[in-house]
């Protein structure tokens, strides 16, 4: 960036931050609010893992070790789903945290209704660092690789970068089956879940266009 673009940029971080204080505000605390509940609903969700199902596609296909897909290409995808806003579309931050963490309570909710156990043949990963926090057991119903890269692509509605996620989505949907780290309806429902909360946020002040 040249001096006169980050002036600019930077102004209209500033324009952005004071006419939307309020739902940045809201956004953020979602966000923490989220994180909180993802947390105890991983919690429960692997110690209350009972049984496991027959699944046509995993008898069929796999399993295959794409962890590096599963991790690296999947942290990826949300830090430029982050970063993507904050450095070309300023308008869209709060927009993009207050979905992601609707979205995120909803799966919470999901999963902590949903006992079933990740597949008996699942292929091993492990996140990095503090981010091996949030890593659990039967999180299953829904896969959040899958539907979190399509939010990515509903919210940026208008910008070619959502074609990027999409594939992202698709791509992720492809690795966590073939990785036998979810089932099927997992990932099918994935992608209708996902639209029903875009459109369901978009009643909320913090999410709208």
């Amino acid at each position: 960036m040249s001096t006169k673009q980050v002036k600019v940029w930077l102004s209209q971080w500033g324009q952005e931050l004071k006419y939307n204080h309020k739902t940045i505000i809201f956004s953020l605390f979602l966000l923490a609010v989220s994180a909180a509940i993802t947390y105890n609903a991983g919690v429960y969700v692997t110690e209350k893992g009972e049984a496991i199902a027959s699944d046509f596609i995993l008898d069929n296909f796999g399993p295959y070790d794409w962890n590096f897909l599963f991790t690296y290409v999947w942290l990826g995808l949300v830090g430029i789903m982050v970063l993507y806003p904050v450095f070309f579309q300023v308008g869209a931050v709060h927009r993009m945290l207050g979905q992601f963490s609707f979205l995120m309570i909803v799966r919470s909710a999901f999963i902590s209704l949903t006992h079933l156990k990740t597949p008996f043949d699942a292929m091993s990963h492990g996140f990095p660092g503090a981010l091996s926090f949030f890593e659990f057991q039967n999180d299953l119903f829904f896969s959040g690789h899958t539907a979190v890269p399509f939010l990515a692509f509903l919210v940026f509605k208008g910008h070619k970068i959502r074609w990027f996620f999409l594939a992202g989505s698709l791509l992720m949907a492809t690795t966590v089956l073939a990785m036998h780290e979810h089932y099927s309806i997992d990932v099918f429902a994935a992608y209708f879940i996902t639209y029903g909360c875009y459109k369901l946020a978009q009643h909320f002040s913090p999410f709208k266009k």
